[in-house]
């Protein structure tokens, strides 16, 4: 489009690069972010791997699970009240934590896996995505506006280049197009963060040892921002790793408000500074076991 102002067309370039460039970003960081896989802790050990494997009594299977399962901070259950375990990659699934088909990978806090960007989302690449959609909404949104008054002039007759009537309506029809489409998919991210939930929470509540609570990650609507974007602000609108935790651990609001009944008998996690942990191996030693394909 073909600005007569000086002025407009040096701001209207300005501002087109910005957005472009932090279109570009964040997209390139939700592709090239590799998801990121729990800790070795999660592992069975070659010892427990063999006694696991070889042994064909289901009760001294879930003790072996339930033996590691104390050693870590894992609160959520299967639906049948079962320790999280994974087959395929052999280990104890930390909260949140889900396997991925495409990726044949367990992933931290997944969410889901996105063709777009051809990747996992969880947690190393959450913000990325959100701030991709963000960004993406906003690039939609401008070039519709810049658009659309030539639009106008295309109704009224004022243009009359052809190829200049076809580029007005392919920018204005595509533009409207995507910002339709990346509005509801960002609003419901957007509901989602709110409540600290994934997507694959949304539709299936994560289990406890006292049954399935949907809300058992909302911290309130800042925490909850803060678990995503991290605590400093100004680094909220950047795409730069600024989330808080390391994934394996979440903060949970029974835990928070002391009225889970996992913290019965607990003990201090002291290789990765936790304090909580459940330490029941009478309860723990009849969990089942979760087989995920």
């Amino acid at each position: 489009v073909t600005l007569s102002n000086p002025v407009e067309k040096v701001a209207y370039l300005i501002i087109f690069h910005i957005l472009f460039v932090l279109f570009v970003w964040t997209y390139w960081k939700s592709i090239f972010t590799l998801p990121v896989q729990p800790g070795k802790k999660y592992h069975m050990s070659y010892a427990d791997k063999e006694r696991y494997e070889n042994e064909e009594r289901p009760e001294v299977q879930r003790q072996i699970l339930a033996e590691m399962a104390r050693k870590l901070p894992v609160y959520t259950r299967t639906g049948n009240g079962g320790i999280r375990f994974c087959d395929r990659c052999q280990l104890i699934k930390p909260d949140r934590c889900h396997h991925c088909s495409v990726c044949a990978i367990c992933v931290l806090k997944m969410d889901h896996h996105c063709p777009w960007v051809n990747n996992c989302i969880g947690f190393s690449n959450y913000k990325f995505f959100l701030l991709f959609l963000a960004y993406s909404l906003l690039y939609c949104l401008y070039i519709a506006a810049t658009v659309f008054k030539y639009f106008i002039k295309y109704w009224t007759g004022e243009l009359t280049n052809g190829r200049s009537k076809f580029h007005v309506l392919f920018l204005l029809f595509v533009a409207i197009m995507f910002f339709v489409s990346l509005m509801f998919l960002f609003g419901y991210h957007c509901w989602l963060v709110s409540r600290n939930r994934s997507t694959l929470e949304a539709f299936s509540a994560p289990v406890f040892q006292n049954g399935p609570d949907k809300n058992g990650f909302n911290l309130g609507f800042v925490k909850n921002l803060q678990q995503v974007f991290g605590e400093e602000k100004k680094l909220w609108l950047l795409p730069v790793a600024s989330s808080q935790g390391d994934g394996h651990f979440f903060p949970m609001r029974a835990l928070c408000e002391a009225q889970n009944p996992l913290l019965a008998n607990e003990e201090q996690w002291e290789d990765d500074g936790i304090d909580e942990e459940p330490h029941d191996s009478g309860e723990a030693s009849s969990l089942a076991i979760e087989r995920e394909t």
